[in-house]
């Protein structure tokens, strides 16, 4: 019996030990489980569209041919990928240097999709067609790709580079709202880019919101090749 109470007393002791390292890592860091989670799921990523893995049938070959204009090719290639990228494929990357963030972005907001990484609004457009398109991203679960996104001021630089353009934007401001306010990806009249996260830390009560404008435009891949 003493035996007993002595290992289940150590069994206790173990189990508080790591209960309390698990939640100094996710106060310093981020939730270790899901962070290894969302480091294999990152690694399952489909990357055919970033790395011109799914071919451009025929027709769109021809169609894309005959446009002359660099913001007409983006704009084209920008509404295919969007009409052929399904749930979870990895569609661009994000790069945030004033915090050090360089993260794949997938399609889609869901559970599934945010533990791989930033998830782009399905209900929103692709960069290159003049409208608003947003991002949301976890703070301290599946690799916390947003954690710090309330260290961005206006001024601080955000590059998403999709297969066919490089697009910078420059952070405007940020407001908390609660998770309903919809507004915040709404089309406004010039391309601008919407973050999302959950707000404060450990907790979904609110949303950060973070807002850029495009500022440059660097054409990629067939984007580049006017006949």
């Amino acid at each position: 019996m003493r035996r007993l109470i002595r290992d289940i007393s150590s069994v206790l002791i173990i189990s508080g030990l790591i209960l309390v390292i698990d939640a100094a890592a996710t106060l310093l860091w981020q939730e270790p489980v899901t962070a290894l989670i969302g480091t294999v799921e990152r690694s399952q990523i489909d990357q055919r569209l970033l790395t011109g893995g799914a071919a451009m049938p025929n027709l769109d070959r021809h169609a894309l041919a005959n446009l002359r204009t660099i913001d007409q090719r983006i704009s084209f290639l920008a509404r295919l990928e969007q009409r052929r990228v399904t749930t979870g494929d990895a569609i661009g990357r994000i790069v945030i240097s004033k915090i050090g963030d360089s993260f794949e972005v997938v399609e889609g907001t869901d559970t599934l999709s945010l533990e791989k990484g930033p998830g782009h609004y399905p209900s929103t457009g692709f960069p290159g067609l003049g409208e608003t398109v947003a991002i949301a991203g976890h703070r301290t679960t599946y690799l916390a790709p947003f954690r710090h996104i309330d260290a961005l001021l206006p001024g601080d630089k955000i590059v998403l580079t999709m297969p066919y353009a490089r697009f910078t934007y420059v952070v405007q401001y940020d407001r908390i709202v609660l998770p309903t306010a919809l507004w915040v990806i709404r089309n406004v009249d010039y391309d601008r880019l919407v973050l999302s996260a959950c707000n404060p830390l450990y907790s979904a009560a609110q949303r950060i919101i973070v807002f850029a404008r495009l500022r440059d435009v660097q054409p990629l891949g067939a984007a580049q090749a006017v006949a």
